[in-house]
């Protein structure tokens, strides 16, 4: 492919998701939206459904999916392995920077960009990655913020009952009348521009007063998470379309719900919310030098 049939291509992967981000941010300065209630519309209703009809609308081999799930665990191990170890010699409260370091925009930009790259037929390995992420989050990083989190529950988490419903469906083989499973994609459709809209709506309310760290780690992330997401693909034997999503899973920025996270638990949350920002606006250069390595 030649430079300029790859920059157009990287233009129509990443100006839906930029565009959208910053219709958002711009609609988000002029109205202050609530969006509280959306959000959680999403996340309760939405997201959920997208994942279930990614699942239960396809025949899956879950065995083949298992490396990919794998070396997506292992990226995000080893980011937030490095980020303590960096945090105690820096002086930087290790659970300000080892969540967002860790937990990468699986949601809000991993799950749209493997479809505009790959195609709908890469969405069930997307929502793999998703679900290993969102999974990790709400276990292990509920519990680093407060160990008094019962693990036990999290299958009462929407998004994960909802893959676990619908890996239920896929593997059983149990029919669902077609006509359901429209409606359930049609309610999931909705997810992803509302997740990247939300997302321009929230960096409105941050700002850039920790800069110096929040810079350091929007470098470091994507870095890492690449050279990990290489060594986990050799390790693993991943191949073709695998290897290169677990490559751009290795560049995704931090999760804005790293922020969400901090504001809960009052872990230095204008401190992660640079960090987020930051780390989202580094995407821009980052995530097209993923694609480039991979398309």
């Amino acid at each position: 492919m030649d430079e300029q049939n790859l920059s157009f291509r990287l233009l129509a992967i990443l100006f839906p998701i930029f565009g959208i981000i910053a219709a958002g941010y711009f609609y988000g300065r002029k109205h202050k939206p609530e969006m509280a209630v959306a959000n959680r519309l999403n996340m309760d209703v939405f997201v959920p459904a997208l994942v279930f009809a990614a699942m239960a609308g396809k025949s899956i081999d879950l065995g083949a999916y298992a490396p990919l799930a794998v070396g997506g665990f292992l990226v995000l191990a080893a980011c937030g392995l490095l980020a303590w170890m960096i945090s105690r010699l820096a002086g930087i409260q290790p659970k300000t920077l080892a969540p967002p370091m860790m937990f990468n925009n699986s949601g809000n930009i991993g799950l749209p960009l493997a479809v505009l790259a790959w195609g709908e037929q890469a969405l069930p390995a997307a929502v793999i990655l998703f679900m290993v992420e969102n999974t990790l989050h709400f276990s292990f990083g509920a519990r680093l913020l407060d160990p008094t989190t019962r693990l036990l529950t999290l299958w009462r988490i929407p998004v994960v009952f909802a893959a676990i419903a619908g890996l239920t469906v896929a593997l059983v083989k149990i029919p669902i009348w077609q006509p359901a499973i429209i409606a359930i994609k049609m309610l999931g459709d909705v997810s992803v521009p509302l997740l990247l809209f939300s997302l321009g709506v929230r960096m409105t309310d941050v700002s850039f007063r920790e800069w110096k760290v929040a810079v350091g780690s929007a470098l470091l992330r994507p870095l890492a998470g690449m050279g990990v997401a290489y060594g986990a693909i050799a390790l693993l034997n991943l191949q073709g379309r695998d290897a290169a999503m677990l490559i751009v899973f290795g560049a995704l920025p931090p999760a804005v719900l790293n922020f969400l996270f901090a504001e809960r638990y009052q872990q230095e949350p204008q401190r992660v919310a640079s960090i987020v920002l930051i780390g989202n606006l580094a995407a821009l250069l980052f995530l097209p030098l993923a694609l480039v390595l991979v398309l």
